[in-house]
């Protein structure tokens, strides 16, 4: 396995034999745990803006060297959108002050992203149909964690109107 798969498949989680993209989601969420309990937010907003411009790259040779645009195996996309999304629903979870709010928040981060990156609405969907090689492959993944990460915000700040 080349350096490239490696990180295409973001350690090799996109050449899951069912739902790829949901187990390099769900890989991307346990390390951007650890790099946030370790190394803080700071560090993993860099490691996701860092992650994005290389995989736009990255993405653009795998594709010229004959890769399916978007293949199915490709999740490093899933890892930078997973992490926005959890960077911005943790950044509210923390100005919080009820029970399990910092939990909430990954679990809602998870899903929403999951959600907007499965449903494609809008914009998203558009970038995905229409902006070709690795910008369109990335952007739409990093709009669905923006979303998804806003999405997070509504229902943290709705659960704490209820307590």
């Amino acid at each position: 396995m080349t350096v490239q798969t490696l990180f295409l498949t973001f350690l090799g989680t996109g050449l899951s034999p069912k739902a790829p993209k949901a187990a390099g989601t769900l890989a991307a969420l346990i390390v951007g745990m650890f790099i946030l309990y370790y190394l803080g937010m700071d560090t993993l907003f860099m490691l996701t803006f860092a992650v994005t411009v290389i995989g736009i790259f990255e993405i653009n040779k795998y594709e010229n060297s004959g890769g399916e645009h978007n293949a199915k195996e490709i999740v490093i996309d899933e890892a930078a959108g997973m992490w926005m999304s959890l960077m911005i629903a943790l950044s509210t979870a923390e100005t919080l002050n009820y029970p399990y709010a910092t939990l909430f928040a990954v679990f809602f981060s998870f899903v929403a992203f999951r959600l907007f990156d499965s449903w494609k609405p809008s914009t998203i969907g558009w970038i995905h149909r229409e902006v070709k090689g690795g910008l369109g492959v990335m952007m739409d993944d990093m709009l669905s964690g923006i979303a998804g990460g806003l999405l997070s915000v509504v229902l943290l700040m709705g659960i704490g109107k209820l307590f």
